[in-house]
């Protein structure tokens, strides 16, 4: 059993239920907070600041486990017992009352944890329940350097243990790199079981550019089959020079991503300072960075020329100035908090709670908070309509789960 010694930051929540609403603002809008990119224009009506929920949720929330290594994402197994990723690299299993954690899975390969690397996100296979397949992302290590890599393996139980059995790594991001920033990853598997794999763009200036380059595995989604080989009708499998797995390009660095309830890929990625986007990319465009971006530097300068349209680049859906940072995001459809129904829900770093994104078809109508106190990793949905968050702290030390249910 893996435990240590731990004070819960966020006194707020505690081991007990707490009943809140969902946002409190005195304004109409979420945030409140000042622009950095103040003389910056959205493009379109509700494309940044939407206006708060008619009808917000009154809900609870219990800390169902703490002590926990810092975890990076979560996913659940059919039991609604809980696989997690620790960013040092770990794989546990958590039981469904957050009781018990069991002791780090064997097999799991090496990571690059330095910086914003690790371990990262986890998905079940869509044939789980026969397979036992599961598919992770990790920061790999390299002889020239490190990069995004997913591995797939067979997840095994025995004698109260597990390990992951035959672990391959079916797709590598290249070219490699010596950094430790902006590595992704999510991982979506679509309706049809294609993998989706979400990447960042180093971070580095005089690499970010590739996410421009189609030769360049910067700055993608990949579209790969279960063995990491590119899908047939990929939009650039006919372009010389491009890698076949592309997607879409011109991201920066993609920390969220979920399917909505027609089964069409969404994400949201950070931007520099000012300019989080939510996307729903679509085969072959291009989403601009570092080209075309809301938001400036972290030094106060324009990104680029700071222009924020151009022909050939897509506006994102939604914008946020000042960032919520994304990490982790789910689609709620389901009764149980009726208020959240159709809406993403999103893991807030910096805003440190859950954005809820109310959509009318493709544009955003409205935008709520759950303020949890606590850097957000990951968001998950269970199967009873409960939702769950992961807590991280700044810098690293120990992780938190958040059950969230309505109070009414």
């Amino acid at each position: 059993m893996f435990r240590k010694n731990y004070i819960l930051a966020t006194t707020m929540l505690a081991c007990s239920l707490i009943a809140v609403p969902v946002s409190a603002q005195d304004s109409n809008t979420a945030e409140t907070g000042k622009a950095n990119a103040p003389q910056q224009a959205p493009a379109f009506e509700n494309q940044t600041r939407a206006p708060l929920p008619e009808n917000q949720p009154r809900v609870e929330m219990k800390v169902i486990a703490k002590d926990l290594p810092h975890l990076w994402a979560m996913e659940f197994l059919p039991d609604g017992r809980m696989l997690v990723t620790a960013k040092e690299g770990a794989m546990h299993i958590v039981s469904q009352d957050g009781s018990a954690v069991s002791e780090p899975i064997e097999g799991v390969p090496e990571v690059a944890s330095a910086g914003q690397g690790g371990l990262l996100d986890v998905a079940l296979a869509p044939d789980f329940e026969t397979s036992g397949m599961i598919y992770f992302s990790f920061s790999e290590p390299r002889q020239d350097g490190n990069g995004t890599s997913v591995a797939a393996a067979k997840l095994v139980e025995v004698d109260g243990g597990a390990k992951l059995e035959g672990v391959t790594t079916i797709f590598q991001q290249t070219p490699s790199y010596d950094g430790d920033k902006h590595f992704g990853s999510r991982l979506v598997f679509g309706p049809q079981g294609e993998l989706y794999v979400t990447v960042g763009e180093r971070s580095d200036a005089e690499v970010r550019t590739g996410a421009q380059d189609l030769a360049s595995g910067f700055g993608k989604v990949f579209r790969i089959d279960t063995s990491g080989k590119a899908i047939e009708g990929n939009p650039f499998v006919a372009t010389d020079g491009a890698l076949d797995e592309i997607w879409s390009l011109g991201h920066r660095n993609v920390q969220a991503a979920a399917l909505d309830g027609q089964g069409r890929l969404w994400l949201v990625e950070h931007g520099p300072k000012g300019g989080d986007e939510l996307n729903r990319p679509e085969a072959g465009k291009n989403y601009g960075w570092p080209e075309v971006t809301y938001g400036i530097e972290y030094s106060g300068r324009a990104v680029g020329d700071g222009i924020t349209s151009q022909q050939g680049t897509e506006q994102p859906v939604y914008y946020w100035d000042p960032v919520i940072a994304p990490s982790g995001m789910a689609y709620y459809d389901h009764d149980l908090i009726p208020e959240w129904k159709g809406a993403f829900l999103i893991g807030g770093l910096v805003s440190q709670g859950i954005v809820a994104v109310h959509m009318d078809g493709d544009r955003v109508s409205h935008e709520g908070r759950l303020d949890l106190e606590a850097r957000i990793r990951d968001v998950k949905v269970a199967p009873d309509g409960s939702v769950f968050a992961v807590t991280e702290q700044r810098g690293g030390g120990n992780s938190t789960i958040i059950k969230i249910t309505n109070a009414t």
